[in-house]
């Protein structure tokens, strides 16, 4: 008898659990918006994007891989191999990725070339040099100080083939010196002395208003001349000049440096060597007009 009730207990528990139904989640609504469509050059098998949002690569049914930006303008393409299926990239793009059906894995190294105006700016070197070394820099960024004799080393290295071009990039939100620093270096740069007032600002133990106005009178500027150009709207627009060149490049931190438009991403001396090599080979090969 006990064991028939108990049986029977038994029975009627899931029936009674399963009778309390909870209440139901509320999830909210969905709410959606399209932002950009467009057209890509073949029909997709596969595409991913850079972790910025900037690139977006697309593998095409015919063999090639699409490189666009974020807002559709194609960028260049890649022919690939007939068995990829599959493609990834680095973080910023800078490496594509591919996977085939033949068990093959390809890395392939990724070089935007970027036009990078130098109109005006101060420079190192032969003027007619073949080969170009962008700087963008923040005197406020202790790497960029360290960067230094390293750029000397690599104009000694190449003096006929190289000029090194400084152009300012102050990281505004973190170094809030590196404005003063900048509208300082160009003023000096009016009264021909740009890479001496360069030079003592990477050399304060502090960037301070003080000691910048004591670099200048240390190198000889006219400081009435210097103060006013300081102060001028051309001086401040020169600057916004650099920071828009920097960021048309895709310039995020300091320092950044760009050989011919490429963007040097292994800083080893043997490295950049290489790239001022295959540039100055390049420029033997064009042929004459």
């Amino acid at each position: 008898m006990k064991k028939a009730f108990l049986l029977s207990l038994f029975l009627l528990l899931p029936a009674q659990v399963s009778a309390v139904t909870p209440p139901a989640a509320d999830t909210g609504s969905l709410d959606w918006t399209i932002k950009d469509t467009w057209k890509v050059a073949a029909k997709p098998l596969d595409f991913v994007q850079s972790l910025d949002q900037k690139l977006v690569y697309v593998l095409g049914e015919d063999q090639n891989v699409y490189i666009y930006s974020a807002k559709g303008k194609k960028l260049g393409s890649i022919p690939v191999d007939k068995n990829t299926t599959a493609i990834d990239i680095a973080p910023q793009g800078e490496m594509l990725y591919l996977i085939g059906t033949d068990k093959t894995y390809t890395a392939i190294d990724i070089s935007f070339v970027k036009n990078i105006d130098i109109t005006g700016s101060p420079f190192l070197g032969r003027e007619d040099a073949v080969v170009t070394m962008v700087v963008f820099s923040d005197f406020q960024c202790p790497y960029c100080g360290k960067v230094q004799p390293f750029l000397e080393q690599v104009l000694e290295k190449n003096p006929e083939t190289i000029k090194i071009v400084f152009k300012n990039f102050p990281l505004f939100n973190r170094h809030k010196m590196a404005e003063p620093a900048a509208l300082a270096a160009l003023a000096a740069q009016n009264q021909g002395k740009f890479w001496q007032m360069h030079d003592a600002l990477f050399a304060l133990p502090q960037l301070t208003q003080k000691n910048i106005e004591k670099a200048a009178r240390d190198i000889g500027l006219d400081m009435t001349q210097f103060k006013k150009d300081i102060a001028a709207p051309e001086t401040r627009k020169k600057l916004a000049r650099d920071v828009l060149t920097a960021e048309r490049a895709g310039v995020s931190g300091t320092p950044a440096l760009f050989i011919n438009g490429r963007q040097i991403k292994n800083r080893g001396s043997n490295t950049i060597q290489r790239m001022i090599d295959q540039e100055v080979a390049k420029s033997k090969t064009v042929p004459a007009h």
